[in-house]
């Protein structure tokens, strides 16, 4: 297993791409729960070039009903990205505030995290602009956004 920069470049094409329409490869999700996690997973995805097809702990699409928790799950991706020693994408919690490019951001209330943003610019006074589905959205501020609680997680790399 080898370790390779993460494409954020290509997460932000992803997301630019997909960001108002529903890439036909993959379900949309939005009337069963929403669709945040399945795009958020997409444009990982786009930069990362690999699934990890570990049963119940991985981080995988096949389909539908063939995919892993952490695929369409906020909690889920979170443990996969901050916890993966095997293939795929990697990272760990990160303070909003040092968030790049291609990094994660999850919005929470009172009960626990809901929704799963994908950072696709950040200017220079800080402020974090995003890309999301089940609202759909590309180049949105975070200072838009209501919620109760945040958190950030960054992508270090990738094991292949």
């Amino acid at each position: 297993m080898k370790t390779e920069m993460y494409d954020r470049i290509s997460v932000k094409a992803y997301a630019k791409r997909w960001a108002f329409e529903r890439n036909p490869n993959y379900y949309c999700f939005d009337d069963i729960g929403g669709d945040c996690t399945n795009f958020a997973s997409q444009c990982v995805y786009a930069g990362s070039g690999i699934m990890n097809f570990t049963p119940e702990t991985g981080w995988y699409y096949r389909s539908a009903n063939n995919r892993a928790p952490a695929w369409t799950g906020v909690e889920e991706f979170y443990d996969f990205l901050t916890a993966n020693e095997g293939y795929g994408p990697f990272g760990h919690a990160a303070p909003v505030e040092t968030l790049e490019i291609g990094d994660l951001v999850q919005l929470g209330n009172r009960s626990g995290f809901y929704h799963c943003l994908i950072v696709v610019d950040k200017h220079e006074d800080g402020e974090l602009y995003l890309a999301a589905h089940t609202i759909d959205a590309y180049n949105r501020p975070l200072s838009t956004y209501s919620y109760w609680q945040i958190r950030g997680i960054h992508i270090l790399a990738v094991r292949k």
